[in-house]
């Protein structure tokens, strides 16, 4: 028989990185916090964490994580036929994992309606959509938007619909680095924003393009720091259509290469038993999310 003490113990460290901040969000002193992880791996006969900074869960400790997401919701759903049980009275969370670009274009008012009518507050995890789908089968989160389709073991994907992007700079920017040389090669040259390590995209359009190698590159993790920096000149990206309807109206932003924007596809993924909290909100998600993306 599980005992959940000891696996909240676990998803507190995991999720708030740390003991401390896991010490801090189940209001136990952080020495109580670690005594229930050992006691977790002295009863399974092996660790369920990687004390690194921060604390990684072992094989094990991802099966424990995962199980323990789904009771989560399970749980919401018999407090809300039972609200004896319920005794916190706090609104219920959900972890999701999203890229950043859904987060800063149609995220929010996919899915407000959905938390005003239920209550639920939501802990965003940004993660890259190519890589998104490692925080769910980590255990970290209970869903993730990625653009990878292939479900997980014992989870659901659904197809949301497409985010266009465009390779974009500023007029100043052409100007200066595309105006003297055929448009495709000068990329290469050219410096490109980036938004992180695991960010494809400008690799993609390259490659389209015919054109391979490494290129000149700003990283930049924000969305719209993103923006700010092709805006002022620092180099060229691809950025979403939703994000730069004016900017790009205006012809503060243009087109780097009269090529075919791409179009990356985004997938939700769920647990299959994740209860009907979870289920509304692929609903609401399925129903919405159309209104943004391409499809």
């Amino acid at each position: 028989m599980f005992d959940y003490k000891l696996l909240a113990a676990l998803a507190a460290v995991v999720e708030q990185a740390g003991f401390d901040r896991a010490a801090q969000r189940l209001g136990l002193s952080q020495s109580a916090v670690s005594q229930r992880i050992k006691l977790l791996e002295a009863r399974l006969g092996q660790p369920v964490l990687l004390r690194a900074t921060p604390p990684k869960p072992t094989e094990v400790g991802r099966r424990l994580l995962n199980h323990v997401q789904q009771v989560r919701l399970l749980e919401r759903d018999l407090q809300a036929q039972v609200p004896q049980l319920d005794d916190s009275h706090l609104p219920e969370r959900l972890r999701i994992a999203l890229n950043s670009d859904s987060l800063a274009t149609w995220w929010a008012p996919a899915v407000a309606p959905f938390c005003a009518a239920h209550g639920v507050v939501l802990d965003h995890v940004l993660e890259d959509q190519d890589v998104g789908l490692k925080r769910m089968r980590a255990g970290e989160v209970a869903a993730c938007v990625c653009a990878v389709e292939r479900p997980l073991g014992g989870a659901r994907s659904e197809f949301l619909g497409a985010m266009r992007y465009r390779a974009l700079a500023s007029p100043a920017f052409v100007e200066r680095h595309l105006r003297d040389a055929p448009p495709a090669e000068a990329l290469l040259r050219a410096p490109a924003i980036v938004f992180g390590p695991d960010d494809q995209l400008q690799h993609r359009y390259l490659a389209s393009l015919g054109l391979e190698g490494p290129f000149s590159h700003h990283l930049c993790p924000s969305s719209e720091g993103f923006v700010r920096l092709i805006q002022s000149g620092l180099g060229w990206g691809l950025v979403p259509e939703l994000q730069v309807q004016e900017l790009y109206r205006s012809g503060a932003l243009v087109d780097v290469y009269s090529g075919p924007p791409i179009d990356v596809r985004l997938y939700w993924h769920h647990w299959r038993n994740g209860g009907e909290l979870l289920a509304e909100l692929t609903r609401q998600l399925q129903r919405s999310a159309g209104q943004w993306l391409v499809g």
